[in-house]
């Protein structure tokens, strides 16, 4: 990500953090403008392109999603009036836009959780995997089987999220595509996200102390994705972002056989 989108994405966070009215309706308005903008190149080179004047790229804003509500507009003007680094980060500018309003508009769903869930599913699944990364699959036809596999299942704000993200993957992985969205909705909400792997569930008291341990080294609020893999044998391995501690007892294991083997 180049400096240019950088300071793009905190001028829209920004503007975001001072709009009023964002509900799911506004988050499915900027998720549709993501897809409108990915889908034509010429579009996206318009709207991306600084050296056109400011004036000409908010125009497109109004000529294109004119019939969209105000305050989607607003947050699209925002959007193309900054510099982005090129195009398809401006597209996924947007498309960070719609993650972040779908957020809030979710209040208090555990969005977080019921995507890390809904990831694991897919990583279990390797034939619906298939079916939401293929790229000859209907994409609408993919966003009509996420709504109904989540339905009852996840918040309205998780459904939309997953269902707007598989309908434009953009050369990505369903699972990174749940990744990323999983970062921003955390990031969004003040919180930093850590996926756990134990040998066997961890009760509430210990959830309680890795939170807290976490929290304290990284300066954050920490929300845990818990993972049950009996292969870890014992102990924990926690990741957060790139950062990974590996406590188990398997990698031990592994590590001391290494070393005995020279």
């Amino acid at each position: 990500m180049g400096s240019a989108t950088t300071q793009a994405l905190e001028a829209t966070e920004a503007a975001l953090r001072a709009a009023k009215g964002v509900d799911l309706s506004v988050a499915r308005e900027l998720f549709a403008a993501a897809q409108t903008v990915g889908d034509s190149s010429q579009l996206s080179g318009a709207l991306a392109d600084s050296a056109a004047p400011r004036t000409a790229r908010t125009a497109v804003v109004a000529a294109v999603f004119g019939s969209f509500r105000p305050v989607t507009v607003a947050l699209l003007t925002t959007v193309v009036e900054q510099r982005w680094s090129n195009a398809d980060e401006l597209v996924t500018g947007i498309e960070e836009l719609a993650v972040r309003g779908a957020s809030i508009a979710g209040g208090a769903a555990d969005v977080e959780g019921e995507l890390f869930r809904f990831s694991r599913t897919i990583a279990d699944n390797p034939e619906l995997e298939l079916a939401l990364g293929s790229r000859l699959g209907d994409t609408a036809a993919k966003g009509a089987l996420i709504e109904t596999l989540l339905k009852g299942r996840a918040s309205d704000a998780t459904t939309l999220i997953v269902a707007s993200l598989v309908q434009q993957p953009r050369e990505r992985r369903v699972r990174q595509i749940l990744a990323r969205a999983m970062g921003i909705v955390a990031d969004q909400r003040g919180r930093t996200v850590a996926s756990v792997v134990s040998a066997a569930p961890l009760s509430a008291a210990q959830l309680d102390r890795l939170a807290t341990a976490l929290s304290a080294r990284y300066g954050a609020a920490v929300s845990l994705n818990t993972q049950v893999d009996p292969t870890v044998v014992g102990g924990l391995r926690v990741q957060i972002g790139d950062d990974v501690i590996d406590a188990s007892v398997a990698t031990r294991l592994h590590d001391l056989r290494q070393r005995l083997a020279g």
